[in-house]
């Protein structure tokens, strides 16, 4: 039987973390490793460092992100948002959206705005290493390789041989400073055949910035200074209006060589042990001192506190492998997030291991990054990242008012300021627009004080003014609409036609009903308009027992060519707490024709989950175990607990996100939500879903 959320279990979390440590034995350019705090992360190769970046660049590519280090190109055009401007009219109102023209000169300043900010790559750590003849080793001269990440420790150690010569690693991440820290033993540092390449790729304005291109002699921008020992530099970058700062503190007198991309450090002294710690700052200062073992374990104890204070689910009483592979991606999805995405701003897609869409948080994916921390009880995460949502409140009220609308727009794809991006889809998808209301019920739910509401209540009250003057009234039967000029979850629809869909219809419909409950709990009165609005907003469009995924496509389900994309119709059940507002057996007949019918091939990482969780509240616990295992490539979950998709996106935590939702629910459902009682699952410390 399984144990719910907040009763103590005799769980033993650390041999539950440590059963599903990452061990590799071979350069695998899909599995590098990540050590970081939310904030900051750098990723690895076999290595221990970054030692063969253009190697790994078509895998897991070897970033060193960060929070704040973002950078944008010279503006010499000066090109705004403003000049990306289409307008579309609806009922006679025109509508300025951002979007990415045809128009050369509007086509140009879209890419701007799309580029800029963007994210960076702070810099790159690789071992220098040379044969006598000063030969650099290749990834394939590598032998007898042993890699281990620990999930538990957020350690990583590495060990090979080169030209006979053993080499051992251990590299972990500060939890509260964004630096690495990194321990070498190796009878090459006594020669000289040994040192590190300190090297700082520059931004490119592609999607996919691989931290592979650099700028002709960078180290030209680069200046440094030392200490009278030679233990401590600091490095100093300018990146056109961004300067930052690079310490490197080593247990060891070392001397400095420039370099086309950077500077290349080797230790001074003789022996076979080498300690260091290289830390990123936008302000300058004082290096962190080198004391390796009290760094180290005031890490662990970091990381380990973060494990236990959360949730936790124990499968390790049946010998099902389908109950391994869903602990090992509990374990390694748990530790993907807290790395990635457990920061002060909502994490992109790709966390912080590589950039993707120029590095920029999309907000429709931040149910899938955020919800997370709260229901397997790291509130404190959940609560920091929702005052990103006050930082990114202006940007919002000008779109807003710059389309004529009441209250604020959130953005779609943004940054740490709250800046507007231009789209042609971004610019028109909604379904953003409630998640800050059900971020702050939940969060009321749990927590139901006055201090919650009088915090939140400017957030909610203007989001839910933004949603009631976005619905659109039919003069001829007096019924509001969600749309047209408006792309649904499902991305496959025509903005300029498509109305009323299903899943953004249910979660407007919760929006405005929860946002007019928190005006009476601060005693304030009703909205008229919200009421009138909530009394005649359009049914959700369905035919033979099915629901559609818009009312403006009819029997969508004649032709199954077309269902795919994402099957967010299911979110209307799945993402929306449940007020009587869906028919369940219509659901359930509706899931069962997704489950057999849908292109699951052309699906996302979330789209599983999403399935997961909708036959979970319809009660088809076993369907949701099928959907969390579904054999779809773009739910592969790599030894690393990446959510593989595609070439072009070879990670994507949006996917993690969503299993750890869907598991924390099963857990927490007392009809086992689709663990099969003979598992004997063993659970604690979750916090109820809305």
């Amino acid at each position: 039987m399984i144990s719910l959320s907040l009763k103590a279990q005799d769980i033993d979390r650390q041999k539950i973390y440590e059963r599903h440590k990452v061990v590799l034995t071979s350069v695998d350019t899909l599995n590098a490793l990540t050590v970081g705090n939310g904030n900051f992360a750098i990723t690895v190769d076999i290595t221990g460092l970054q030692t063969f970046p253009l190697h790994y660049q078509k895998g897991i590519s070897l970033g060193t992100q960060s929070n704040w280090g973002w950078h944008s190109f010279p503006n010499h055009q000066e090109y705004n948002i403003e000049m990306t401007l289409d307008t579309v009219t609806l009922l006679e109102k025109k509508i300025p959206y951002a979007v990415q023209s045809k128009i050369p000169v509007k086509r140009e300043a879209a890419d701007y705005v799309r580029q800029n900010p963007h994210r960076i790559h702070l810099a790159q750590l690789g071992w220098h290493l040379t044969d006598e003849k000063g030969q650099k080793a290749t990834p394939d001269e590598l032998k007898n390789i042993f890699q281990e990440l620990n999930p538990w420790e957020g350690t990583i150690k590495s060990s090979f041989t080169w030209h006979g010569y053993p080499v051992e690693v251990e590299t972990f991440a500060l939890q509260d400073h964004d630096a690495i820290v990194v321990q070498i033993k190796s009878p090459l540092l006594q020669n000289s055949q040994l040192g590190i390449t300190l090297s700082f790729p520059y931004p490119s304005d592609t999607f996919l910035d691989e931290a592979t291109t650099y700028r002709e002699n960078e180290s030209a921008y680069l200046t440094h200074e030392f200490n009278s020992s030679l233990t401590a530099f600091q490095f100093t970058r300018s990146l056109d209006s961004l300067t930052y700062f690079t310490s490197f503190n080593s247990s060891i007198p070392i001397k400095l060589e420039s370099s086309d991309k950077g500077f290349v450090l080797f230790p001074r002294d003789s022996g076979s042990s080498w300690q260091f710690i290289c830390q990123f700052s936008p302000q300058k200062k004082e290096g962190i001192l080198i004391e390796y073992e009290e760094l180290k374990a005031q890490s662990i104890k970091s990381t380990t506190n973060y494990w236990r204070e959360g949730a936790i689910i124990d499968f390790g009483n049946t010998n099902d492998p389908r109950a391994h592979e869903i602990e090992r991606r509990m374990v390694l999805s748990r530790y993907l997030t807290k790395v990635n995405c457990s920061g002060s701003i909502p994490p992109q897609e790709t966390g912080l291991t590589l950039n993707s869409w120029f590095g920029k948080p999309h907000m429709e994916m931040h149910w899938w990054h955020v919800l997370p921390f709260m229901l397997w009880g790291n509130t404190t995460v959940f609560t920091t990242q929702l005052d990103w949502y006050f930082q990114g409140y202006d940007g919002a009220r000008k779109i807003a008012q710059r389309q004529g609308f009441k209250g604020i727009r959130w953005q779609k794809m943004t940054d740490p300021w709250g800046g507007e991006t231009a789209s042609s889809v971004g610019s028109y998808l909604i379904w953003q627009q409630p998640h800050i209301i059900y971020f702050t019920e939940l969060l009321y739910k749990h927590f139901p004080t006055q201090e919650v509401l009088d915090r939140y209540a400017i957030l909610v009250e203007n989001t839910g003014l933004f949603m009631g003057d976005f619905l659109s009234k039919d003069p001829r039967s007096k019924i509001y609409h969600l749309g047209p000029h408006i792309i649904p979850a499902q991305e496959s629809y025509d903005p300029k036609t498509t109305l009323d869909p299903t899943y953004e219809l249910t979660y407007w419909r919760w929006g405005l009903k929860t946002a007019q409950q928190w005006r009476k709990r601060q005693n304030l009165e009703e909205l008229d308009d919200w009421n009138e609005k909530l009394n005649h907003l359009a049914p959700l469009a369905s035919s033979n027992g099915l629901y559609w995924a818009t009312a403006s496509h009819p029997h969508p389900y004649d032709d199954f060519k077309t269902l795919v994309d994402h099957p967010s119709v299911l979110g209307a059940i799945a993402m929306v707490p449940q007020e009587a507002f869906i028919d369940n057996e219509k659901m359930r007949n509706t899931l069962r024709i997704i489950r057999d019918h849908w292109q699951w091939e052309s699906c996302w990482g979330w789209d599983f989950p999403l399935a997961a969780m909708a036959a979970q509240r319809l009660g088809k616990g076993k369907m949701a175990l099928e959907f969390l295992l579904h054999p779809a490539k773009k739910n592969t979950y790599l030894k690393n607990g990446h959510n593989y998709q595609t070439e072009r996106l070879r990670l994507y935590l949006p996917g993690n996100g969503g299993f750890l939702i869907a598991l924390a629910r099963m857990a927490m459902d007392s009809n086992l939500g689709g663990f099969p009682k003979e598992w004997n699952i063993k659970a604690e410390g979750f916090l109820s879903d809305l």
